[in-house]
């Protein structure tokens, strides 16, 4: 069983931080890419950023220079900076981790997700 856990959300007024949490969990053999998402009303889920178990980063182009994204492998737990908030990041954000788990002995790999979390950016 494995679980991801998000932490971080919140209100924040324009030009504000804010850092998300997620850490991983369970019986996890390997971790690959971990990434986050976010959903605003009305809108398609879009990838934000993602970072692969090498440490190559991708990031949405609306967010470069004010989003980064980081991973400490030790702790299976990836990292969302956000600086310079604006209120069209406002959203519920979700991370997003490619992992390896050994069930009965096979190993088998899947994208797991995590519970979301509120970031609303507003005056």
């Amino acid at each position: 069983q494995v679980q991801l856990v998000e932490s971080g959300g919140g209100l924040v007024q324009p030009g504000g931080s804010l850092r998300l949490s997620c850490a991983a969990s369970g019986n996890i053999f390997s971790i690959y890419t971990m990434g986050w998402y976010r959903q605003a009303p009305g809108k398609q889920r879009e990838l934000v950023a993602s970072i692969t178990s090498s440490g190559s980063r991708n990031i949405l182009d609306s967010v470069k220079g004010r989003f980064t994204i980081s991973r400490d492998n030790a702790k299976n737990t990836v990292y969302l900076e956000m600086n310079s908030l604006k209120p069209e990041d406002t959203a519920v954000y979700y991370c997003n981790v490619d992992l390896l788990t050994v069930q009965r002995g096979a190993r088998l790999r899947e994208g797991y997700w995590g519970q979301g979390t509120q970031v609303t950016v507003s005056s």
